[in-house]
């Protein structure tokens, strides 16, 4: 597999962060029953970004918490004979409030269904919202973003890859295209 395409360098997806959270604060009007929740990996710095910039608006500090999805995920066997668990963190009470899930990517909607699956099992969130730096369509479920920060159409030989600083060492969003089998 191979780069293709930069679509979004650093400073484009911060602005894409900020734009995101001004979208938060203005549809729950105010940030007093919200918190975030990443999905593991990407989704957990992501979410504490996002946190930043609502901070940076609103002046308040919103609770950050993560998910791990390995084992709500419906195609786990099809990834991995030996998944590995990670840590949910969410160290707040979620029961009454609007959690906002935060993803890098929203692709079929697998993820996003199987973090709203372990969500769950912590708590009885007053409303759940979807907030992801990029939406690659091709959905298998009935689920849409809240937030988003592009849309970027692609085929299904296109992968979309969003790198954070925290896990990356940078932050970018590619375009990659997969190489063919030579015949």
């Amino acid at each position: 597999m191979g780069k293709k395409a930069l679509i979004m360098d650093d400073k484009q997806v911060q602005r894409a962060l900020v734009r995101m959270a001004h979208e938060i604060i203005e549809r729950n009007k105010g940030v007093s029953d919200v918190c975030l929740v990443g999905i593991r990996t990407r989704g957990e710095p992501l979410a504490k970004m996002l946190a930043e910039a609502i901070c940076a608006i609103e002046g308040v500090q919103l609770p950050v918490g993560t998910v791990d999805i390995t084992f709500y995920r419906d195609d786990l066997t099809h990834i991995t004979k030996e998944p590995t668990l990670n840590r949910t963190d969410i160290p707040f009470d979620v029961n009454g409030k609007c959690v906002v899930l935060v993803d890098d990517v929203l692709y079929t909607g697998r993820t996003a269904r199987a973090a709203m699956d372990a969500l769950m099992d912590v708590g009885r969130p007053k409303r759940i919202q979807l907030a992801v730096v990029t939406d690659r369509g091709h959905r298998e479920l009935p689920i849409r973003a809240d937030f988003v920060g592009k849309n970027i159409p692609t085929s299904q030989s296109e992968f979309i890859r969003v790198n954070v600083q925290a896990v990356d060492g940078e932050t970018s969003v590619w375009l990659w295209q997969a190489e063919r089998a030579e015949a």
